[in-house]
């Protein structure tokens, strides 16, 4: 265990923004991250994982641990369902290509998501009509407090939207080191119904789909969506899609009868966040190294040397336009370091 000072955490966030940590620290082991709390000195700390759903707009001045834990095993199994356990550093996509090829079933929608799997249950992450807590089962945290390792089931996550527990009450408190996902061995349940993926599956002459050609329906549609981290600088989906009432939307759709919606249940409806931002002329726009996508809106872009704060005053300028238009209000997705 070695730590670096005055580290770029430029390679460390798929935004680019090069910000330093005043001390660095790469955690391979539960042995490392024990024995990190008992180093004198750095009363603060700050935890990057895949650094997929972040905005730095400033050096961290602090202990900067980065969660490099690796390793996926079957927990248990039976002619049905398979439960496996993985660790918090390994990459996501990475690992939802793995499962297909052991022709477990459950994740293929959740395809080409960046980031690591410790940073998916404080997101409940999801795409494509499936989200996380779908196949969630149970995750281990480090708790910081008691220097101890507790287990957490899908209940005690209270995962919503893109939300859990880990964002709310138990921010800053712990750190995923693993999580179990129970998948399926067969007689897999496809969802083919969100977003262009049945379209895709025909033009591919795809009939009768299995979970692979589903995932390579999906990464064919991000691919072309969505922007490559490595090539331009994003974290996916910057913004949550505005979730608003009935009543609300009754009045919205008089005003905007041509606008996209989900009905989220009987009192609530949700409405595209790209879709709002295109209408409100973002879409493509570029503002020094700071811009919007140009074929997707939800997507912010890093275009070179833009910092954490240019991005921020973007977003926050989106924000505005849209609730002035359109009395929606749009919150970010991203986890904002200020």
């Amino acid at each position: 265990m070695t730590l670096e000072k005055n580290k770029s955490l430029k390679p460390y966030n798929t935004f680019g923004i090069d910000v330093k940590a005043q001390v660095f620290c790469e955690i391979n082991s539960l042995e490392d991250l024990r024995a990190v709390y008992q180093i004198e000195g750095h009363p603060k700390k700050f935890f990057i994982s895949g650094g997929s759903n972040m905005l730095l707009t400033r050096d961290i001045d602090a202990l900067v641990l980065h969660i490099n834990l690796k390793g996926i095993e079957v927990v248990s199994e039976d002619d049905d369902e398979v439960v496996i356990k993985v660790m918090a550093g390994e990459n996501w996509h990475a690992m939802v290509l793995w499962s297909l090829e052991q022709g477990y079933g459950g994740l293929e929608n959740l395809s080409l998501i960046p980031g690591n799997t410790g940073t998916a249950p404080i997101q409940n992450i999801g795409a494509y009509g499936v989200e996380l807590k779908d196949v969630f089962r149970s995750c281990e945290a480090f708790d910081i407090k008691a220097q101890a390792i507790r287990t957490f089931t899908k209940e005690e996550c209270q995962f919503g939207y893109r939300d859990s527990y880990f964002k709310n009450e138990g921010k800053g408190e712990y750190v995923i080191i693993s999580v179990c996902l129970k998948l399926t061995k067969k007689n897999h349940r496809l969802n083919t119904s969100y977003g262009s993926i049945e379209e895709e599956l025909k033009n591919n002459a795809v009939i009768l789909p299995t979970i692979k050609d589903v995932s390579e329906a999906v990464i064919a549609i991000r691919k072309r969506k969505l922007p490559d981290p490595k090539e331009l600088g994003n974290s996916g989906s910057f913004f949550k899609n505005p979730v608003i009432s009935a009543s609300k939307f009754r009045t919205f759709m008089k005003h905007h009868p041509e606008a996209p919606h989900y009905k989220v249940s009987e009192n609530d409806y949700k409405i595209p966040a790209g879709w709002l931002i295109e209408q409100c002329g973002f879409k493509g726009k570029r503002f020094g190294d700071a811009g919007v996508h140009k074929n997707q809106a939800l997507v912010l872009v890093n275009y070179g040397s833009a910092t954490g704060l240019e991005i921020l005053n973007l977003a926050t300028k989106i924000m505005k336009t849209v609730e002035q238009r359109f009395g929606i209000e749009i919150i970010p997705e991203v986890n904002i370091i200020k």
